[in-house]
């Protein structure tokens, strides 16, 4: 669940009958085993990225749910992404009406008609969480590489609290890749350490949503972003005097 509980979409397909649309999957954007992607195609992509946010509005469930409160830690899967089953290989067993999830997804108002009320907001949670899980594994494309190196350039995912690490942006990071076991953190890559984000609506997202691996792929696809460690740590003194290491035996 997501900042709180499952919002509902004021224009969801069950009850406007907006269905999706758009092109088939022509290839497979797998995830990068062992080496990441070239840095070159990566940076290229990303600027046709942050040119393509900004034009116009999209009215799709994905970019109702990314802009919801508590999701500006999420980037907008493609839609082709999803669509690809390959992507998606395992995850059935993990969500619950998954069909429907992926339908509303999708903007397929397939269902309309077929669940109830109640059932709808079942399947409302469970869309939640099937897009948390693609989007895991979506970050870890070149496309995902690149929305996610946009929102890095943009600060969306908030700064270190670090004094010494001077307003240093952070990465989202999971704890764990399995899903309701742990709430996303943010990683500073100049301090190594991880904190909670900076709003407590965001704290509420599943770390499965990000997952353990993105922001160390990032940073090896990013080499060059990867800040230098502090120059300064504190220095615990008492009366201008610094203490001894073995001062509170």
């Amino acid at each position: 669940m997501v900042a709180g509980g499952s919002k509902k979409r004021p224009d969801s397909g069950l009850e406007s009958g907006v269905t999706g649309g758009g092109k088939e999957a022509k290839q497979h954007d797998h995830q990068f085993h062992g080496q990441p992607p070239p840095a070159e195609l990566l940076d290229s992509e990303s600027e046709e990225i942050e040119l393509s946010t900004s034009e116009g509005e999209d009215s799709s469930w994905v970019s109702w749910f990314c802009g919801l409160r508590g999701n500006e830690l999420l980037c907008k899967v493609d839609e082709d992404y999803i669509k690809d089953d390959f992507n998606l290989c395992g995850l059935q067993g993990q969500v619950p009406y998954y069909d429907y999830a992926l339908d509303m997804i999708l903007d397929n108002d397939s269902f309309s008609g077929e669940i109830n009320g109640e059932e709808l907001v079942e399947v409302e949670h469970a869309a939640e969480l099937l897009y948390g899980l693609i989007h895991a594994r979506f970050i870890l494309t070149i496309k995902g590489l690149n929305s996610m190196h946009v929102k890095y350039k943009r600060a969306d995912f908030g700064r270190c609290p670090r004094v010494f690490c001077t307003g240093q942006p952070c990465l989202p990071v999971g704890i764990s890749d399995s899903p309701r076991n742990g709430l996303v953190k943010v990683f500073c890559p100049k301090c190594e350490d991880l904190y909670l984000p900076r709003c407590k609506y965001q704290s509420d997202m599943d770390g499965a949503y990000v997952g353990t691996t993105f922001p160390h792929l990032y940073l090896m696809t990013f080499p060059s972003i990867k800040p230098a460690k502090p120059a300064q740590c504190h220095v615990p003194r008492v009366f201008g005097f610094k203490l001894h290491k073995n001062s509170s035996r």
